[in-house]
């Protein structure tokens, strides 16, 4: 980084923070497995107390918040996952794995993937190279352990994606990200400008229950979009996606979906979804092996 303020920035500066981690060639298949006009990549990011923990925020009203996550979501979430026949991904920080003992150990064996999410929900961009590499092969030791298989992909805490970052997942050889924004479909990172053969799962806001429901007690954050309304957004983010032969991708929350009206949001979009028989529901792993496949990704 300059001292310079950025209007006073010269072109390579202002380029190069640009050009650092790009967007590169679209990786949206021709068709999708089984014949199917849509992708469906549902996933979890199983935060629980982490966020908590990470802001130093030790009091048990915070945490009981987290541990609702763990206690009640999850079991909801799976059983629903069950009925329908839904795999699913989830995002795991380290310590959450280590708190709730037999939670990954359940996803993999119910047949979902299990995920990098950081350590303890830490914002990468407020780390160090090597604080943030050690804590990224630290979780990934305690996921194989507990999963039983190593992660392939990452989605980092918050969405925080430091300088950093990319390099590390190619050093871990990760396979996949979904952290970033730069498309709907799924696409090639570049570094420098150079293909890195790691596949990106865009991620978005709109596709994220956490900016329609969450709630600070002492803050001004409050949950003003009624549940079904949030479910009309994601019908018609799907339908878009659908008409469009693309990737229907959802980031969840057991702490937050996890909740008695919310659930019926979720189980009324599965029934819609599988009611179109237009959609090959995958883990984000599947979806990556897909792309990478049509798309001869071999790095």
């Amino acid at each position: 980084m300059t001292d310079n303020a950025p209007w006073q920035w010269d072109e390579a500066t202002w380029r190069g923070h640009v050009e650092h981690v790009r967007a590169g060639r679209s990786l949206a298949p021709d068709a999708w497995p089984q014949g199917k006009r849509v992708a469906v990549a549902i996933s979890f990011d199983s935060d629980h107390e982490t966020p908590a923990l990470r802001d130093a925020e030790v009091l048990p009203g915070k945490l009981a918040q987290g541990e609702y996550g763990a206690r009640v979501g999850v079991p909801r979430i799976l059983d629903l996952l069950r009925r329908h026949g839904v795999p699913a991904t989830f995002f795991v920080p380290a310590v959450s794995a280590l708190l709730h003992d037999g939670e990954v150990a359940r996803y993999a064996v119910e047949g979902h993937e299990v995920a990098l999410h950081g350590w303890i929900h830490e914002r990468n961009t407020a780390l160090d190279r090597d604080d943030e590499r050690d804590l990224m092969l630290r979780a990934a030791d305690v996921l194989e352990r507990q999963a039983g298989t190593r992660p392939v992909g990452l989605r980092t805490p918050s969405w925080d994606f430091s300088a950093a970052t990319l390099d590390l997942v190619r050093e871990l050889g990760l396979t996949y990200d979904s952290s970033l924004m730069a498309d709907d479909e799924p696409y090639e990172l570049l570094s420098r400008g150079e293909p890195t053969g790691v596949v990106e799962l865009p991620v978005e806001w709109i596709r994220d229950d956490a900016p329609y429901f969450m709630m600070e007690r002492f803050g001004s954050l409050r949950p003003y979009t009624p549940p079904r309304e949030v479910g009309r957004i994601w019908c018609d983010e799907f339908d878009a996606a659908r008409a469009e032969g693309g990737l229907f991708q959802l980031t969840l929350h057991p702490h937050i979906i996890g909740h008695r009206s919310r659930m019926v949001v979720l189980a009324e979009l599965l029934e819609y979804i599988a009611g179109t028989g237009d959609a090959w529901f995958a883990t984000h792993a599947d979806v990556v092996a897909h792309v990478r496949d049509a798309a001869g990704v071999t790095a």
